[in-house]
């Protein structure tokens, strides 16, 4: 009975690796470093790495993933990780980005990362696009459309909440973005065919944002599936 139960004990975490491999994940941070992702040159110092996560705190500034052995430009992916805000933060997880030296990233997408902070887009947004919309002394709604054909989904608070792990997961499938917070779908976007913004579905790699000096957030675990 002994050597059963050691045998087991041995075998549950070759079992857990061997069922992430099949799903077709790969790790891209190590928990360790900062190997394969490289940082914007404004403000470096704003990512560190700390007891396993990547801490995204200081000045604005982005960090791409970067690895020069795997493809780096790509369309189709699910990206999966645990995200954690603290009080009144701000950041978000770009893709179909490239490396930027400074500034705003000019190309890609964002997802909204955000459980406090005064911006009423919050955590689940496709920033700018559909936006999962939490603001004051407004009278509630259910949805509305704006300028540029931007979606305002009106929520009570955001999906998030600071100093918990949740789970992010952003997925890309030729025309449509989904995103799921925690397992439950907060965006469904399908891009018009008649779609003239800048911002659109093409390729590239993923990055992750420092806000401003107070904002910050804690991000691991993150693991890439690209999708033919």
């Amino acid at each position: 009975m002994k050597r059963l139960l050691i045998l087991s004990v041995f075998l549950m975490p070759l079992l857990y690796l061997s069922a992430q491999n099949e799903e077709g994940f790969i790790s891209i941070f190590d928990g360790e470093s900062t190997r394969n992702w490289t940082p914007s040159t404004e403000n470096k110092a704003s990512f560190k790495v700390v007891e396993g996560s990547l801490v995204c705190k200081g000045g604005r500034a982005h960090i791409f993933y970067t690895p020069k052995d795997k493809e780096t430009s790509f369309k189709n992916f699910e990206l999966k990780l645990k995200v954690m805000t603290t009080a009144n933060s701000n950041s978000g997880v770009y893709f179909h980005t490239k490396y930027q030296k400074k500034g705003w990233p000019d190309l890609g997408f964002e997802a909204q990362v955000n459980s406090s902070h005064g911006d009423p887009r919050k955590t689940g947004s496709l920033y700018g696009v559909v936006n999962i919309f939490a603001p004051k002394d407004v009278e509630p709604y259910v949805v509305k459309v704006g300028k540029n054909r931007e979606v305002f989904v009106y929520k009570d608070a955001a999906p998030s909440t600071d100093n918990e792990w949740f789970d992010y997961h952003i997925i890309v499938k030729d025309n449509r973005i989904i995103i799921k917070v925690n397992g439950e779908t907060t965006v469904d976007w399908t891009q018009p065919d008649d779609w003239t913004k800048k911002r659109r579905i093409g390729e590239g790699t993923v990055g992750l944002q420092a806000h401003d000096p107070k904002s910050e957030t804690h991000y691991k675990d993150i693991k890439l599936k690209i999708l033919d």
